[in-house]
């Protein structure tokens, strides 16, 4: 029995190809993720019922399973196929933000029209979180495209800024922050992709106009756009002065947590801030983590992510083509960008924006969308392991012709 299942094992990890550091900070942070969604989620499970504690876990563990589901399906998918899965997927994104904003799901209060609930399961899911990834994906593809060529400003308009300013657009009456990290991350992609720099600047300045007038707008027509938009301007010009908001309470009750944390923290489970903070298994769990692990957990979780991101530059650097270089960036640093944001907000150093703390904040659309771009990146490593794989044998072949003896043997 226990040799069959030595071989089972050995069989199922033989089929994980890709970066196995990645393999594992990710499974190890999915495994860590209960400690703290247990914890914040108990005064969830008071307040609202729905199956108690076991409930949310159980979600929980729903979502990472069929996350890295997704993970395994994906990194087994050849990497160049996202070319073309990108191009089709644009207006299929563009046509669900159009939906989400007419008949988008309410939850928990929230004005904005974010989610849309899928049929079958009966679950919410943010299209954004969808359309920043399929959007990503055809930047990186574009700029694939033009490598080594000089293009105008004029010839790149329609074929890549069409779709982003088109996205972007549908996304941001009713999700400012998730608008502004797409359209940094755009940029970040683009200059690391040669794009001209005086062209980027012009796109730049480009986009501040645009949001200047749809503030102005949104302040002069109040009922012209949905009441998120006033929701997203006071958050940001709370942050600069010292009145009394709700996102004042929120940053308030994290900051109690952290100082209650300590170095070594209060103790796994005896969180008090969670009866108090708002989205406490979400958008502020990194506070929750701090009170209940002290520093050394907080360090921890963010040198996880750190360590992402240095397997990320390895991959994207050894990635075997261009497309593929650029692909790894393209999925992978906005995972490492929403994670220090989501940090960034619990210790107030970022205005407070609801991105979630990736493979370790409950909900489904966050976990779904970071495992999807982790599946993309390990099938970029796997191709890699391949062609290393294949050089080695054709260097072993090369080693075997070359010996006079086998050559003599082959000829008798």
């Amino acid at each position: 029995m226990a040799n069959k299942r030595d071989i089972l094992l050995k069989r199922f990890f033989s089929n994980l190809k890709g970066d196995k550091a990645i393999w594992a900070i990710a499974a190890l942070l999915a495994v860590f993720s209960f400690i703290p969604v247990y914890s914040a989620s108990s005064n969830l499970a008071y307040l609202y019922g729905d199956g108690g504690t076991f409930g949310y876990l159980t979600t929980h563990f729903t979502y990472l399973f069929t996350g890295f589901v997704l993970i395994y399906v994906f990194h087994r998918v050849p990497y160049h196929y996202f070319k073309g899965i990108s191009l089709i997927m644009i207006p299929v994104v563009i046509a669900l933000l159009l939906y989400t904003l007419a008949q988008g799901t309410t939850i928990d209060g929230a004005n904005a029209s974010r989610w849309i609930t899928i049929p079958i399961i009966k679950k919410t899911f943010q299209t954004s979180s969808l359309a920043s990834v399929v959007l990503m994906i055809y930047v990186a593809r574009y700029l694939s495209k033009i490598q080594g060529k000089k293009i105008t400003f004029k010839e790149s308009i329609i074929p890549l800024w069409g779709p982003v300013a088109v996205i972007l657009i549908l996304i941001l009456p009713a999700n400012f922050s998730t608008t502004a990290i797409i359209f940094l991350m755009v940029m970040t992609l683009v200059f690391l992709g040669g794009y001209p720099l005086k062209y980027i600047g012009i796109i730049i300045g480009a986009g501040l106009v645009f949001l200047t007038l749809f503030g102005l707008s949104a302040k002069a027509f109040p009922g012209l756009f949905p009441n998120r938009v006033d929701t997203w301007i006071s958050r940001v010009e709370n942050f600069t002065n010292d009145e009394d908001t709700e996102a004042d309470y929120q940053i308030e009750k994290a900051k109690i947590a952290i100082a209650r944390g300590g170095l070594a923290g209060a103790g796994i489970g005896k969180s008090i801030q969670r009866n108090f903070l708002p989205q406490s298994s979400s958008d502020f769990i990194y506070a929750i983590i701090v009170e209940e692990m002290g520093l050394i957990g907080a360090f921890g979780v963010m040198l996880a992510y750190l360590f992402i991101l240095f397997r990320l530059v390895i991959i994207s650097t050894k990635a075997p083509t261009v497309f593929g270089k650029l692909l790894v960036i393209a999925v992978g640093l906005p995972i490492i960008f929403q994670a220090l944001i989501n940090m960034a907000v619990a210790v107030e150093l970022f205005p407070v924006t609801g991105q979630t703390l990736p493979l370790i904040s409950s909900g489904g659309s966050s976990i779904w969308m970071t495992c999807l771009a982790l599946g993309i990146v390990q099938g970029v490593a796997a191709k890699r392991e391949e062609i290393k794989n294949k050089e080695s044998e054709l260097s072993s072949i090369e080693e075997d012709n070359d010996n006079p003896l086998e050559i003599l043997s082959e000829a008798i």
